[in-house]
């Protein structure tokens, strides 16, 4: 028998947020350590592309918790 598929939400949590929860509810989505995704995301914004935009977005589209 296979197991039901565990959904994981998409969501900012209200603990473990640094600055608006972003980083902290994908790392949840996906699975992965916040502190994971933040340095993911910082050493992202090294390289050149809209990586704070979508951050920005994602902040007024992800509801909270």
């Amino acid at each position: 028998m296979t197991s039901p598929l565990r959904t994981r939400s998409f969501s900012r949590p209200r603990h473990n947020r640094r600055i608006a929860g972003v980083c902290a509810g994908l790392a949840q989505r996906f699975g992965m350590r916040p502190g994971t995704v933040r340095l993911l995301f910082v050493v992202s914004c090294l390289l050149p592309g809209p990586q704070f935009l979508i951050y920005l977005i994602l902040w007024a589209l992800m509801p909270s918790e």
